[in-house]
């Protein structure tokens, strides 16, 4: 059963993926001049790994409200890294501003990225637990209302889960 209230892949937009494109194209060019059929087999083999590349490695965001019959509370998930949401504070929105100043100025080098240059606004989550150095999650959506608001769902499901009555065994 999927019980995940938020779910966005950080696919790349089409200009992207046409750049990619034409940059393999362009190494297919570099190499044509020395052997023509050469060029064009690794033009067309640069153009497939290049974007084959970029829409294998979009990351996945993800809010859980995972199965607490078994055990798993609700869990936040951005590319390969996973949290628990009992280990989070509030979500702020970042607009593209905003985005540009926290990934530059404001940075803080202990800090969780998962972003993508093609999307502009993101969600920065504070880490709570005092046993993470982690300070915060800076998470890059094209939805970030929606997954604040997800996060914050899954805030007082894991909250009312930590303080239900009777305790589960």
């Amino acid at each position: 059963m999927d019980t995940s209230i938020f779910r966005e892949r950080l696919r790349p937009r089409p200009v992207n993926l046409v750049l990619a494109a034409l940059a393999g194209v362009v190494v297919g060019a570099l190499v044509w001049p020395f052997h023509e059929v050469a060029g064009y087999v690794v033009g067309a083999l640069a153009v497939a790994a290049l974007v084959g590349a970029l829409v294998a490695t979009a990351p996945l965001v993800v809010v859980d409200l995972g199965e607490p019959a078994v055990g798993e509370g609700p869990t936040f998930r951005a590319g390969n890294a996973r949290i628990g949401v009992e280990h989070l504070g509030t979500a702020e929105v970042l607009d593209a501003d905003a985005m540009r100043a926290a990934m530059g100025p404001e940075a803080d080098a202990r800090a969780y990225l998962c972003h993508r240059p093609w999307v502009r606004q993101a969600v920065r989550v504070a880490v709570v637990d005092p046993d993470d150095p982690t300070p915060y999650w800076l998470v890059a959506s094209r939805r970030p209302t929606e997954l604040a608001a997800a996060l914050g769902r899954a805030g007082q499901a894991a909250h009312s889960e930590q303080t239900s009555w009777p305790p589960s065994s």
